[in-house]
């Protein structure tokens, strides 16, 4: 046969291939075009039409002009996916990322070629079904920050393909099957944030020789983690940390060639570090809050590449090893509260860039390393609670980047480096129970904001300088040997909350212009040689809680003022003062206040003093026996008269008392060391102490100690308004069954007919809203006149308030039986106590809800203008996002320092803060002037930011409070312990997931490693 015959006979029977692929093509159309239509038609796939191809739109990706990808992530997508979708017969990628998609797992099993399906941050329910596996191709699966729940099913094991499996933050509550282990394929496996039942680690898991990443963050895992760990060759990141893992680290984990980061903290792990450590690709350690034994092994030293080591809160003994302070790498050394001894390695510091340096709470011996700020970095040296002697080196002096220094409880002697104590950033001195000498500076770092130097023996005056320490807060100087006359230069300091200076040899009077004194709330000068009268100044000071004046040579008398002073302790014993004593202080909560004073006297006394009226002169003596009796006669008559009456009078009254008190009913949630009565007798209008939508506030003193409680009067009328009930009946609800050290304590309710009082814990410092903005508005009725609060509420501060609030959220959220939310979070809802440590209060508000149901219908919109979430405009199904939104306004508002409403003529203060950061202008331009400091920028820039994520206008775009209150508590550490180093680059891998729901407000990576997967930066 020719070839033309051929040729022929081919072209007749064989199909052409563009008019196959055509058809192919229009097959798809039509299939996106009716899946457009069931998804509701979202405006953004309104370019999806019939006259154009769909390899050309932005969110179809084709291979052989056939639709293999398709890319739908932010689309605003709110119905169910349809199996539509597996109309598309070469699908092999589907990203629905970031929607508000409802519903169980989606029906795709016809989709036979999918090898990528990611179903994150949505808001799917229920369990993962169990015919899973007829997904057979799958290679990543990534259904994080969901609501599935229940058990994850075996056949999850059964998905040969699988190289990652992403389960992170959904609400499963059963069971993970040890089949997991069978993906011999896997390399990333990410299931931190459920909470499983609990559970060991199966061994099986040491079969995924091909794992490269771990991430089982509190998941509730229990028992020994599996020897079989060892067999992990790939892994390079392993994170295990906040559970409950026991017994000893697997012999050869630090051995694992390609391991680079290790987080096991929060656990219960014991026995010794594994001494075998040839992982010398390792960058960080993070051990800390277990029971871990034994010393630190040397073959740390051999790693090369390691930034961060982190040993805190162990039982670690023994000496550290020297090497560890030759490694080039290390910037971040944290051992305190250990039993390590020994001397610290002189050689810290000079091998490597060093920024924090850790070691308070142990045994150590010796002085500090001479050359620690030998890089240039240093941020903090915190060696408190040890045997450390000898001088402080004079190289920190010139450390201008030090933040702060905590050397107490040591055995240091010799003066501090005359530069020390004007370096730059120096923010915190805390040198309490040394030996220190010497005399203190005139000038001082512009932003020391913390001095505590008591029980040492510095002496000579305090300097007139001291003018210029205006950026100080606490001034603790009790117990040296200072002299002279308390300058009057120290009454400059606004911002000074507490000064302690008792114990030392001061003289004169006290100076008596103390007007910018407006933030004192504790004074102790007792125990020097002090004279002259008490200042009638005093008695101006609003926040003053604690005044202690004994064992001096004050005379004169007691100002009435003082009296005004809501005073928690008083003491002005061991001095020379006469004359009456202010009557609210005739309290028996004063009653030790007054002693050794033997011409102070009281009216009608309460207290163990004379009675003023027996010091007055008495009439001279009659001189007639009959004007005499007549007298007498008359006292008799009248004395038997008053008796007659007061018996009546006071059986009348306990009748009556009684029964005005039988009508009230006490609840009590607490044990309480008051009774009804101690509280239904002082609610009047001079504890009256604010006021609020549903009543008022009392603050009411119930024993002799000066111990407080707030009051919360709900209402007060005959016919019971049904809202304010209901307001009354939620907040007992809640607060009489949770408990947090971040939540307001309820103590009990006492019930009437017409009144309802709430009795909390009194919070000595009120709302945050006060220390914001109070001084921008009148004063609060019934309160005195608020102070500047920005001179005292620092950056450290803020930043302590924003944690704790956000840990009380995260509570409430995430760890109640019953998740609550609040629906009214806002700076006024937000308390402090004497330690400005926050709690979350009004809870009048608040609904609790299922832990099955991702929202909840509202009948009505609560909350306050300012702070409420947009998705109140057009929907009554709200979530827990609500209280994230309003939580990403309280913290805008305490780095701003602007009020939720008044950012803007025309916007709020979440509305303007997007506003300033869509038009990219610089962060640092719209933080708080009062507060914004070089040293604490990284910090503010950081919480602005997530101030910015919390705020989002879409709910699936904010964090979680979980989310949030892991990142606020990675920028900020109790206890004086320094944070990690944060900024435009902070990381929070190990704290997020990927690609959480976050716009623009998160860069990350889409290809490239797991551990490139899980790098999120705000930006």
């Amino acid at each position: 046969m020719s070839h033309l015959c051929l040729s022929i006979l081919f072209l007749l029977f064989v199909p052409m291939p563009f008019e196959a692929t055509s058809q192919a093509i229009d097959t798809e159309l039509t299939v996106l075009l009716e899946l457009k239509r069931q998804l509701g038609n979202p405006s953004a796939l309104a370019h999806w039409n019939s006259s154009s191809s769909p390899c050309d739109w932005p969110e179809i990706n084709c291979t052989d002009n056939s639709v293999t990808e398709v890319h739908l992530r932010d689309k605003n997508i709110t119905v169910g996916v349809p199996p539509t979708i597996c109309g598309l017969k070469n699908l092999t990628y589907l990203d629905l990322y970031n929607n508000f998609i409802p519903g169980e797992f989606p029906t795709l099993y016809n989709c036979s070629k999918l090898e990528f399906l990611d179903l994150s941050q949505n808001y799917f329910v229920g369990p993962l079904p169990d015919e899973i596996d007829r997904l057979s191709t799958l290679v990543y699966l990534d259904i994080s920050g969901n609501n599935f729940s229940g058990d994850i099913p075996p056949s999850i094991g059964r998905l040969p393909e699988l190289s990652t499996l992403n389960i992170v933050q959904n609400q499963f509550k059963g069971t993970f099957p040890k089949e997991i282990g069978n993906l011999s394929k896997l390399e990333v496996l990410e299931m931190a944030y459920n909470e499983f039942v609990p559970m060991k680690i199966p061994p099986e898991f040491g079969q995924l020789t091909n794992l490269r990443y771990l991430w089982m963050t509190q998941t509730n895992l229990i028992g020994e983690m599996p020897e079989s760990f060892n067999n992990l060759s790939n892994l390079e990141h392993l994170d295990l940390a906040i559970n409950n893992l026991e017994g000893p680290i697997p012999s050869r984990l630090f051995s694992l060639k390609n391991l680079t980061r290790v987080y096991l903290f929060h656990n219960k792990l014991s026995g010794k570090i594994p001494k075998s450590v040839s992982a010398l690709s390792l960058i960080e350690i993070d051990l800390s809050m277990n029971d871990l034994t034994g010393s630190i092994p040397e073959d740390f030293g051999k790693l090369q590449h390691l930034e961060s080591l982190n040993l805190a809160y162990n039982q670690l003994t023994g000496e550290l090893p020297t090497s560890i302070s030759q490694l080039p790498a290390l910037r971040d050394f944290r051992i305190f509260q250990n039993k390590l001894s020994g001397v610290l390695p002189s050689e810290f510091g000079l091998h490597s860039k060093l920024e924090g340096f850790e070691v308070s709470e142990n045994q150590f011996s010796g002085q500090l390393p001479e050359n620690l700020c030998a890089g240039g970095v240093l941020l903090g040296v915190i060696a408190y609670t040890n045997n450390l002697s000898g001088r402080i080196p004079e190289s920190l002096g010139n450390c201008p980047t030090l933040r702060t220094i905590q050397l107490h409880n040591n055995k240091f002697s010799g003066e501090l480096p005359q530069r020390l104590w004007t370096t730059f950033n120096l923010s915190t001195l805390l040198l309490t129970n040394n030996s220190f000498s010497g005399k203190l500076p005139s000038r001082l770092a512009w932003n020391m904001s913390r001095m505590e130097i008591s029980n040492n023996k510095f002496s000579g005056e305090i300097p007139t300088g001291i003018a210029s320490w205006s950026n100080l807060v606490v001034f603790q100087a009790s117990n040296n040997l200072f002299s002279g006359k308390i300058p009057k230069e120290i009454t400059s300091l606004s911002g000074l909350t507490t000064l302690l200076l008792d114990g030392n040899d001061f003289s004169g009077e006290l100076p008596s212009e103390i007007i910018s004194w407006r933030s004192l709330t504790t004074l102790d000068v007792s125990n020097n040689k002090l004279s002259g009268e008490i200042p009638v100044a005093f008695g101006s000071l609003p926040d003053l809680l604690d005044l202690d004046l004994s064992e001096n040579q004050f005379s004169g008398k007691i100002p009435s003022e003082i009296g005004n002073l809501r005073l928690t302790s008083l003491n002005f014993s061991s001095n020379q003062l006469v004359g009456k004593i202010p009557k609210q202080l005739n309290n028996l909560a004063f009653e030790t206040s007054f002693l050794q004073n033997s011409d102070l006297c009281a009216d009608q006394p309460i207290l163990k003093l004379p009675d003023c009226n027996s010091k007055l002169h008495q009439p001279d003596k009659l001189s007639t026996k009959c004007i005499a009796m007549i007298v007498a006669l008359s006292l008799l008559a009248s004395t038997i008269i008053l008796l007659l009456s007061f018996f009546l009078v006071r059986d009348y009254r306990r009748k009556k008392h009684g029964q005005y008190l039988a009508t009230w009913k006490l609840t009590s949630f607490q044990r309480l060391g008051f009774t009804k009565s101690n509280i239904l007798s002082d609610l009047t209008e001079n504890n009256h102490i604010g006021s609020g939508g549903s009543g008022k506030v009392y603050r009411i003193v119930v024993n002799r100690s000066g111990e407080s409680v707030a009051v919360k009067k709900i209402w007060n009328s005959k016919e019971v308004d049904h809202k304010l009930e209901k307001e009354f009946l939620a907040e007992v609800e809640i607060l009489s069954n949770i408990r947090h050290s971040n939540i307001v304590k309820l103590l009990c309710c006492i019930s009437s007919e017409d009144s309802k009082l709430l009795v909390y814990e009194y919070m000595e410092n009120q709302s945050l809203d006060r220390w914001l903005h109070g001084n921008k508005r009148s004063p609060i009725p019934g309160m005195n006149s608020v102070h500047h609060a920005d001179a005292v509420l620092d950056w450290p501060r803020r930043l302590q308030i924003a944690v704790g609030a956000a840990q009380g959220l995260c509570y409430m959220h995430h760890e109640c039986l019953v998740p609550i939310i609040h629906r009214d979070v806002k700076s006024s809802n937000i308390l402090l106590d004497s330690e400005f440590n926050a709690k979350i209060a009004d809870f009048g508000l608040a609904k609790m809800l299922s832990r099955h149901a991702s929202a909840h219908s509202m009948s009505t919109v609560a909350g306050s203008f300012g702070y409420l979430a947009p998705e109140y405009a057009y929907t009554t199904k709200v979530n827990a996002k609500v209280d994230v939104y309003s939580f990403g306004v309280v913290l805008l508002e305490l780095v701003t320092g602007r009020e939720a409403n008044s950012a803007d003529e025309n916007l709020n203060l979440a509305e303007w803060a997007w506003q300033q950061f869509s038009e990219d202008k610089p962060i640092v331009e719209i933080l708080d002037p009062e507060v914004k400091e070089a040293s604490y920028l990284e910090e503010m820039i950081l919480v602005y930011k997530v101030g910015i994520l919390c705020t989002h206008a879409s709910p699936s775009n904010r964090p979680s409070m979980k989310e949030v209150s892991h990142i606020l508590r990675n920028c900020y550490l109790p206890d004086g312990h320094a944070a990690k180093k944060v900024g435009s680059n902070f990381d929070v891998a190990p704290l997020l997931g990927r690609d959480t729901p976050y716009l623009s407000g998160y860069k990350h990576s889409e290809k490239g490693s797991a551990e490139d997967d899980n790098m999120i930066n705000i930006v």
